[in-house]
């Protein structure tokens, strides 16, 4: 069972929404920071509305979190929709803050005139901010050899035309919220797939994928990693695992594998899913894997559906700031031992006229 304090932290970040504006930006500017809590608990998006928020573990924050509500292409006559963005960054903000960047812009590119979203062309976007973001760690490798190091997991979902796309490269989840009728329940269902090493599948993959290296994962404290330094077998950035040329000096020792290798270790690609959306189908829940390590999917489902949105109203016309008050203290005194990696996390409500 999730502790009673673990519960009260994440709690904010379901809050139901009120009207609001109409669209958000990655790192957007209207919402509010506490300490190491940074939210925005106000929001709509063209398929209905959102809740966010971000709580650091320390002063160094490597995620980012990105929604877009509005044209998915370039052309006037494309589709429109909404995307985001779970960008939970490691060895530091580089890749994530590329990524926040880079990749909805690629997307927007790649979707052709009077066409729509497709798989393919979520999956072209993806490798095309990785070649990027490799082209960059190229030029800076001599003044700044260490953004080899760096990289990102990349969860993404869109709304569009009545369809649901999920693109995932890491260990980020996201978890759909559908209203059985037969039992009067909201049950978690949950849609992507994740690549960390402690999965036996995704072993299994890596030992497929590389069957002459033995030490391809490795259990380390307890805990399997891909060539015993990272967890993840796929992410954008981690130049140090994708290609030999980064692998070596000036990069620090403790990042440079003893032996060369032939083949990228870690994968970009992400896994795709995509179906179609229901009126039975109420929200999504995007987070980071700092949230997943301590709730369950239905307990993340249950703290959305337990808070109906025509009670948030009147308690929101009190202000967030009395809110978050206690939540700020509580954040504040942790700084220093939170129990968590950064937990980055964007619910979206549905409401089925708007697919």
């Amino acid at each position: 069972m999730v502790s009673e304090t673990f519960m009260k932290i994440v709690s904010p970040c379901w809050k139901p929404l009120v009207e609001g504006e109409n669209s958000s930006r990655g790192g957007d500017a209207s919402g509010r920071v506490d300490g190491l809590l940074w939210y925005k608990d106000s929001g709509r998006h063209i398929n209905g509305e959102f809740s966010m928020a971000v709580i650091q573990a320390n002063n160094l924050l490597e995620d980012r979190s990105q929604l877009e509500s509005g044209p998915l292409s370039s052309y006037e006559t494309g589709p429109v929709g909404t995307f985001v963005g779970i960008y939970d960054g490691h060895g530091g903000p580089e890749a994530a803050q590329f990524i926040n960047d880079r990749l909805f812009n690629n997307m927007k590119k790649f979707i052709p005139e009077n066409r729509g979203v497709s798989a393919e062309i979520i999956n072209k976007a993806f490798l095309e901010t990785e070649e990027e973001f490799l082209s960059l760690v190229k030029k800076q490798w001599l003044i700044k050899p260490q953004i080899a190091s760096v990289g990102s997991c990349c969860l993404v979902g869109i709304i569009c035309c009545g369809l649901l796309y999920i693109a995932n490269a890491g260990d980020s989840r996201v978890v759909l919220g559908r209203f059985e009728r037969t039992h009067k329940e909201v049950k978690a269902i949950q849609l992507s797939s994740e690549h960390n090493a402690s999965i036996e599948s995704v072993r299994e993959e890596l030992h497929s994928l590389h069957p002459n290296d033995p030490q391809i994962v490795v259990l380390k404290h307890k805990v399997w990693r891909v060539k015993g330094v990272i967890q993840v077998s796929r992410s954008l950035g981690d130049a140090y695992l994708k290609k030999t040329e980064f692998n070596r000096e000036p990069l620090l020792p403790k990042f440079r594998l003893p032996e060369p290798f032939h083949k990228p270790i870690l994968k970009a690609e992400p896994a795709i899913v995509v179906q179609k959306l229901y009126p039975e189908d109420q929200f999504l829940i995007f987070a980071s894997d700092g949230l997943w390590e301590y709730i369950s999917n239905q307990e993340a489902v249950d703290i959305v559906h337990s808070c109906p949105r025509n009670d948030f109203l009147p308690l929101a016309s009190y202000g967030s700031s009395m809110s978050y008050q206690w939540l700020e203290s509580w954040v504040d005194a942790q700084s220093d031992a939170l129990p968590f990696d950064f937990l980055l996390a964007i619910c979206l409500l549905i409401v089925p006229s708007a697919y």
